[in-house]
């Protein structure tokens, strides 16, 4: 079969079309026939090496597909079943072995291209909204990089919760589809303050949670948008790694706190795993939460993906089709 390989750090040239084996399932695992894999940021930081894995190594955190194969005394899932995962390495391929475990069923509603679209970012984006910080209605919050991935699905979450959304966008093109998202107020970074757009949205006080995915260049603005006691919720780093923090700066901000959090930890059980990923393909089927798949690109094509990607050229979800 073929699969994207890793075999040395780096950038998009690192990615490698390869052969390898048809992989077999180990006690506990399936083998699914991958029928999209979802292109992430994390994605990004592990083909450079910011989170390392033993290379060489099968790159890919999330896909859909149909279960080919079980092993001996797996009964959650069977052959035939259309299912999801997140969180997995080695999607970035056209089959997979996945812990049965970590396999969320596809309603007959979704389609595989919809399955992959929605773990990563979506779950991301349910934990941020209902777990990091559980939004309320009252609550104003920031949300940077609106037109992403995360940013289109967390604007409507957040607008699911009762919250006013401020996001912030690169170009008025993104800022047109943040606001299709819902979003209250949008404001382009690259003209705009959005420190003093969010003090002016809230009467000078601050909203209660930034959720910043992108890291060195608005984390400290990020800070000056919050109220006492506010929350920046940084799940990421798409401009750059933020450098170690002074506490003092939390105090002197107003008793600020700041968490890194990240999904592993949020989908750790396969109770809370399903539970999250009922909320949201319910909210897809009622349309209450719209996807927004950008593009598909063929797995032989992955460097492609990467070079949009990292260019901030996309909205919405990149998927790759094997």
């Amino acid at each position: 079969m073929k699969a994207i390989r890793v075999n040395a750090y780096g950038g998009p040239e690192a990615l490698s079309f390869e052969d390898v084996p048809d992989p077999v399932p180990a006690a506990g695992q399936a083998l699914v026939r991958v029928e999209a894999a979802g292109v992430n940021f994390i994605d990004v930081y592990q083909r450079m090496g910011i989170y390392k894995n033993p290379v060489p190594f099968t790159l890919g955190q999330e896909g859909a597909g149909t279960v080919e194969a079980v092993a001996d005394g797996v009964t959650v899932v069977k052959p035939g079943d259309r299912v999801s995962w997140t969180s997995v390495m080695g999607s970035y391929a056209q089959r997979a072995v996945v812990a049965a475990d970590r396999l969320v069923p596809l309603p007959q509603s979704m389609t595989t291209r919809q399955g992959a679209a929605i773990m990563l970012q979506g779950m991301t984006a349910h934990y941020l909204a209902k777990s990091t910080y559980p939004l309320k209605p009252g609550d104003t919050c920031v949300v940077h990089a609106g037109a992403g991935g995360v940013g289109l699905l967390l604007t409507q979450i957040a607008k699911l919760c009762g919250a006013h959304v401020i996001t912030t966008v690169s170009t008025p093109e993104k800022a047109a589809l943040s606001k299709a998202a819902g979003a209250d107020e949008v404001v382009l970074y690259t003209t705009e303050d959005f420190e003093a757009a969010a003090k002016k949205a809230t009467g000078g006080k601050g909203v209660q949670v930034v959720y910043d995915s992108v890291g060195l260049t608005t984390y400290m603005k990020s800070f000056g948008s919050l109220a006492p006691r506010g929350l920046l919720a940084l799940f990421g780093q798409s401009s750059g790694v933020v450098p170690p923090i002074d506490p003092a700066i939390l105090a002197g901000k107003g008793s600020l706190f700041l968490t890194r959090p990240t999904l592993v930890h949020h989908i750790a059980s396969n109770e809370e795993l399903r539970q999250r990923a009922k909320d949201l393909f319910d909210w897809v089927g009622s349309g209450k939460l719209k996807l927004r798949i950008e593009h598909d690109y063929p797995l032989k094509d992955t460097a492609e993906a990467h070079k949009a990607l990292e260019g901030r050229k996309t909205t919405g979800k990149v998927l790759l089709i094997p």
